[in-house]
């Protein structure tokens, strides 16, 4: 299958030599002597997506659950309006990385040529490469549901998050996003080199599972920016948790379009900076 060769190819870490510093420690090796300790770190993978056999983006990514990554960056970035459009997603690995074939309805595929959008994606970096401020700045409706969660159920998921985080558990190096439900269970996540990037394999699994996107809630393990905010309201998830803090313009995001910001999320606390009406207390 080519997910398998591609994960074989190109594993999520590896193994390298790693020379402890210290007092009392010894001195780094010279002329390249790599006995002693080593130890397992994260890799990054040039992602290449291609729309209907044309280029696309080119990201830097974790090389896990690609397909859902296919999936739900389209989505999150407009590529499609809908999961029904994406038509199918190939991993091909290749000498230096790996291209994500993805296959859309036509009509789809036409309007994305016509946008003239190339993202040159340096780790998580969501808005690299964008041509123009309005593209950046792209307009996104306000989300209409009545969600409510409450306090409890966010404080739930926050203190579950890192066990459903092996990757990082393994190398200290990734991000996550989950998906949580109203009482706080979280049914789903991702983790990726790049924040963005697991936000975006988590919307794409969300999408190929059909869950509901208005029952529940996001939590992110990093700073909370616009293109997160951004990210969750065009999936339509009432509400972002994170770990770290938010940005004044995903604060302004957040408060445009009617979703939860909750910051600093930790140790059975949070801070609200935006949407307080989504949250119970």
């Amino acid at each position: 299958m080519p997910h398998d060769d591609a994960a074989a190819r190109h594993p999520a870490t590896r193994r390298v030599a790693a020379h402890r510093h210290g007092p009392g420690g010894p001195p780094c090796p010279v002329g390249g002597d790599e006995s002693g300790r080593r130890e397992t770190v994260a890799d990054e993978t040039p992602v290449a997506l291609t729309y209907n056999r044309h280029s696309f983006a080119v990201m830097m990514a974790s090389p896990t659950d690609l397909v859902d990554f296919a999936l739900g960056f389209s989505l999150s970035e407009g590529v499609i309006e809908s999961a029904e459009e994406f038509l199918a997603a190939e991993v091909v690995p290749l000498a230096r990385g790996i291209e994500l074939a993805v296959t859309v309805t036509e009509s789809r595929a036409l309007a994305l040529r016509a946008r003239h959008r190339a993202l040159a994606g340096r780790t998580g970096c969501g808005l690299c490469g964008v041509d123009s401020i309005a593209e950046a700045l792209r307009p996104i409706p306000r989300l209409d549901t009545a969600s409510r969660i409450a306090a409890a159920a966010i404080d739930r998921a926050v203190a579950a998050f890192p066990a459903d985080q092996p990757l990082n558990r393994q190398t200290g190096a990734t991000h996550a996003a989950a998906f949580a439900d109203l009482d706080g269970r979280i049914l789903a996540t991702r983790e990726d080199v790049g924040r963005h990037n697991a936000l975006d394999k988590l919307i794409g699994a969300l999408a190929a599972a059909g869950i509901d996107t208005a029952t529940g809630f996001v939590v992110v393990s990093s700073r909370c920016s616009y293109e997160m905010v951004h990210k969750t309201a065009a999936a339509g998830i009432p509400l972002i948790a994170s770990v770290s803090a938010p940005t004044g313009l995903a604060v302004d995001l957040a408060e445009k379009v009617g979703i939860g910001l909750a910051a600093f999320a930790r140790d059975g606390r949070f801070t609200v900076y935006a949407g307080c009406e989504r949250i119970d207390a």
